[in-house]
């Protein structure tokens, strides 16, 4: 499928996963509005996998002190992400290995907004997610230019002795679906909530079930508010990359990991075209 192909696709769920959550009950926010009270590019995540009702019920708790992006109407946007990697797939391989200097590498399209980023992602000496973005056009998704290269290969030097340069990174999978974020305009903390989950490689694709959310909350080192509903709510956090769980459950022999474990009882995979001829 092509990037525009999939970006078609993944606008047509957003519609139906607003109101599977009741995200019209909360009051709207502009995009500058949360991103002016939880811009965290330094932050810690918390991940929760939990069944669509606890995550509307999750919403619905929040009303009073949440506000929803709202852009124009829209209250959730349809994510493409390209994720680059090592052909050994060092950047997966040091994520389940827990080494202390983790690092992803993407480009993301914002499907209803053509709008297009990249982002490097690394963990600092306390373990925190620190996010670097850089802007692009819609036509560099699903690739480094030399500007792109020259970004990643800064942020990467400056967190250490990682031993990879943009010149060593493929494409090695993309991750669709569809976000809706929450923010606490005052407090500056923020929830996403992820359904649609798919991650695609090689024609073939690992699929969350649709039943399903991935919630996750970004804050300071305690835990925000909406951890503490989620936890009422009997819900615990995991350790889940979509990236992680993907390769996880598409590449043929990759080491077996608690991540893959946890993926099989809520992800299912679709074989890609040369598997389903070789079937029949």
């Amino acid at each position: 499928m092509t990037a525009t192909a999939t970006a078609t696709a993944t606008t047509a769920t957003s519609a139906d996963l607003a109101g599977q959550l009741g995200l019209h009950d909360l009051p709207g926010a502009t995009l500058a509005q949360v991103d002016g009270a939880a811009a965290l590019q330094h932050r810690v995540d918390r991940k929760y996998l939990v069944p669509a009702e606890t995550a509307r019920r999750l919403v619905a708790a929040l009303a009073g002190s949440h506000h929803v992006l709202d852009l124009g109407g829209r209250r959730t946007t349809g994510y493409l992400s390209t994720y680059f990697d090592t052909p050994g797939l060092d950047a997966w391989r040091a994520h389940v290995q827990g080494r202390r200097r983790r690092w992803k590498v993407r480009t993301r399209l914002y499907a209803e907004d053509g709008l297009c980023q990249v982002e490097v992602k690394t963990k600092d000496g306390r373990g925190a997610t620190v996010k670097h973005v850089l802007k692009a056009t819609a036509e560099d998704y699903g690739r480094l230019d030399s500007e792109a290269a020259g970004f990643v290969d800064a942020v990467l030097a400056a967190a250490g002795p990682v031993g990879v340069t943009a010149a060593d990174l493929v494409p090695a999978a993309e991750v669709t679906y569809v976000r809706a974020a929450l923010a606490d305009l005052d407090a500056g903390t923020r929830v996403t909530l992820d359904g649609r989950l798919a991650c695609h490689r090689g024609g073939r694709s690992a699929l969350l079930d649709a039943s399903y959310v991935l919630v996750e909350t970004k804050g300071a080192a305690r835990p925000a508010p909406a951890d503490r509903v989620l936890v009422g709510l009997g819900a615990r956090p995991v350790s889940l990359s979509k990236y992680i769980v993907g390769l996880s459950l598409l590449v043929p022999g990759l080491p077996d990991n608690s991540v893959r474990r946890l993926a099989r009882t809520r992800f299912h995979t679709v074989p890609g075209a040369a598997e389903r001829n070789a079937a029949a």
